[in-house]
């Protein structure tokens, strides 16, 4: 029935498709349909016939900060990588949801733009950024994100600013309403000098060379750090560095990064992440709070 519905409507489609390289841990996962509708009228029609037929779907960004604890996801996954607009004028941009964060952060730096330089190494889409309020450095998205262009469970489009996104430390309204979808946003910088935020993006990219794990797929921090503490260290104290469950790996070089060392499963990472949370809660009586989303 699904079939029948989008090859009569046109909507971009894959069917039994690997989704391997889409999240960042590159689990070999599939999906029965992977879908890419290309503007807002094909993805209302898309949910609509999804909900009244009562059919599984997952709207899914650039998979950088998700765990597929799942061989195959029966139902329909919903890229947004089409919605990639964008227009700047002077220091206030409208940009879509499937746009590349790190590719945003480089190019407004090029303008002299400041105010993302810490997230030219987030390698997520922007709409799946701001659900999270990604942020590095002891900055976030939150900072600079004016208003949301949003598509309400009832298939309207509407407009959310300020309190009623509800930011808050890697949350905010999205991330509790997973069937309000962003579109897009709107973002305010400041001018800046050029050659500094460039000088300091680059500085950034060396540290996070010297302290991640980039050679390995994975999925960033995996847990939050406890207030006062550091995830990492209290994984380290606790002896899990390097430690191996099936093809998942705490990594060597940081200890809040688990690795897809050899072949990982989401359920190799979802039962590592296990082991770890309650080793540091017997020890320290500290409930790590998990940073990824486990899509079952």
């Amino acid at each position: 029935m699904i079939k029948n519905f989008i090859d009569t409507s046109g909507i971009e489609c894959y069917e039994d498709v690997s989704l391997k390289k889409y999240n960042t841990y590159k689990i070999d996962a599939k999906a029965k349909y992977l879908v890419f509708p290309k503007d807002s009228v094909e993805l209302i029609r898309l949910i609509s016939y999804l909900k009244s037929n009562n059919c599984k779907f997952l709207v899914l960004g650039n998979g950088s900060n998700v765990i597929f604890n799942f061989e195959y996801y029966d139902g329909v996954i919903i890229r947004l990588d089409r919605f990639n607009s964008i227009s700047i004028n002077d220091n206030v941009i409208e940009v879509g949801a499937g746009y590349s964060l790190i590719k945003l952060a480089n190019e407004v730096a090029l303008l002299g733009l400041s105010g993302l330089e810490f997230a030219s190494g987030i390698p997520g889409c922007v709409g799946a950024s701001v659900a999270m309020n990604a942020g590095a450095y002891n900055h976030s998205l939150a900072e600079v994100v004016e208003s949301v262009m949003v598509l309400t469970p009832d298939n309207e489009i509407i407009t959310m600013t300020g309190e009623e996104l509800e930011f808050n430390y890697r949350e905010s309204f999205f991330k509790y309403n997973k069937d309000y979808i962003i579109l897009s946003c709107k973002i305010i910088l400041s001018h800046g000098n050029k050659e500094e935020i460039l000088e300091l993006i680059k500085d950034r990219r060396v540290r996070r060379m010297e302290s991640q794990p980039l050679n390995y797929p994975s999925a960033g921090s995996v847990f939050r750090n406890p207030e006062g503490n550091y995830a990492g260290k209290l994984i380290e104290d606790c002896g899990f560095k390097g430690y191996k469950l099936g093809g998942a790996m705490v990594s060597l070089k940081h200890a809040n990064f688990i690795i897809n060392y050899d072949g990982a499963t989401g359920r190799d990472i979802v039962l590592l992440i296990n082991k770890i949370r309650n080793s540091v809660k017997d020890k320290y009586n500290i409930d790590l709070i998990l940073e990824q989303i486990i899509i079952d």
